[in-house]
């Protein structure tokens, strides 16, 4: 049940329509920043692994199996080492995810306010950028201000609506990931804790049918 709830929500993270609208955008021969996309794999590969090795433990437990049992413990110990990698990989890069993002939208908006912006997409991807997360521009006050001659990209209430308010695309950028992130830090912490008790208690089980079956 632990496994399937994890590869559910992490089924659900990757396939969230804000993320993969930003994700899945390409400026020119430049794909978008994925690296966010490592983690929500781990967990997919995590959930499912921990669903089969549930079934193996159970059957273990039924059969009263030491050999199923102690292969059990042995696929929660490397799991639970690639959960505590992950984790660290997790909190080393969870500022350079929503940094590549935010290099990425700068970049598409500098080409679309060229004046040869139609022979590249650099609008487009703004736009999407823009629909997605209801924002209007980066945090740059100069960058603001080109925008508000610039109502293709902006609306002008959007833009001095931005500008006033800070909801700018670099803010919203940060809240996304941040926001997903967190989720799959709980979801990290509370597969931890489930695998620990898992390992405690098969080892339990294996040292009680040991201990009698010697009688």
């Amino acid at each position: 049940l632990a496994g399937g709830i994890i590869l559910g929500v992490a089924l659900w993270l990757r396939h969230d329509s804000q993320t993969t609208s930003i994700l899945y955008l390409q400026l020119g021969d430049k794909q978008a920043p994925n690296t966010f996309y490592v983690g929500i794999y781990i967990l997919i590969a995590v959930g499912a692994v921990m669903m089969f090795v549930g079934f193996l433990g159970c059957y273990g437990a039924i059969q009263e199996s030491q050999c199923l049992l102690g292969t059990f413990f042995t696929c929660l110990v490397i799991l639970f080492a690639c959960e505590v990698a992950a984790g660290i990989w997790g909190f080393v890069n969870k500022d350079q995810v929503a940094k590549d993002v935010k290099q990425f939208y700068d970049q598409a908006f500098h080409q679309a306010l060229q004046a040869d912006s139609e022979v590249n997409n650099g609008k487009a991807v703004v736009k999407t950028f823009h629909e997605t997360l209801d924002c209007c521009g980066p945090d740059n006050v100069k960058d603001i201000a080109n925008l508000l001659w610039r109502e293709d990209l902006c609306r002008r209430k959007d833009t001095l609506k931005s500008y006033f308010e800070s909801t700018n695309c670099h803010k919203k950028i940060d809240e996304l990931f941040s926001g997903k992130l967190y989720l799959i830090g709980i979801a990290a912490i509370v597969v931890a804790v489930i695998m620990i008790f898992e390992m405690i208690l098969s080892m339990v089980l294996c040292c009680g049918i040991r201990n009698s079956s010697v009688y």
